[in-house]
């Protein structure tokens, strides 16, 4: 948990770090002027990228409560932030880690829509199935069977009556729900 809360924190912080990383590490390792302002300018979009990421992330409900990224996360962001420090380092294989570095945001950006979007069908799912539960009848709901017509209504040429069926004797159907009435005296 420690490391997950790390990460979550880390994230928003390389937004800044890294992209300054890239800008004062390319000179320092002896890459020329023109390589420096078009590296600023890949910081630039980099640190804009990462936020997004960042902010995906942590749009799921469950990292914002638990204040944790998942496993998962954390090892998309940590493959993916050290490649942009190995980027810092070497400038001179610099075109091989960039193109990685691109391909390995584009993935966690994909990465991080995918997850948002499981998260959200799985807490989808849960409200479902409270509204399925709360819309079962008393006599159902303690036995944790689908949803029931307690009656039904037969007609036969000339003859319309009510029949009333016993719920032990009828197989449920969990894709219809009742909404039983109060009966009138």
């Amino acid at each position: 948990m420690i490391i997950r809360r790390a990460f979550f924190y880390w994230q928003f912080a390389a937004v800044v770090v890294l992209p300054v990383w890239l800008v004062v590490g390319w000179p320092i390792f002896g890459a020329g002027g023109w390589a420096v302002l078009g590296v600023f300018l890949g910081a630039v979009v980099l640190g804009l990228a990462m936020l997004i990421v960042a902010l995906l992330f942590t749009a799921r409900k469950q990292v914002r409560a638990e204040r944790a990224v998942s496993w998962a996360d954390a090892g998309v962001l940590a493959l993916w932030h050290a490649l942009i420090i190995a980027v810092g380092f070497y400038a001179s294989a610099s075109p091989w880690l960039s193109i990685l570095v691109i391909v390995v945001g584009a993935a966690a950006f994909w990465f991080a829509i995918w997850e948002l979007i499981d998260a959200a069908r799985q807490r989808m799912r849960a409200v479902m199935d409270d509204l399925e539960q709360a819309a079962r009848p008393a006599y159902l709901q303690s036995e944790g069977a689908g949803s029931f017509d307690a009656g039904t209504w037969t007609a036969t040429p000339g003859n319309t009556r009510a029949t009333t069926v016993r719920p032990e004797s009828v197989r449920p159907d969990p894709n219809v729900i009742i909404i039983e009435e109060k009966p009138t005296p």
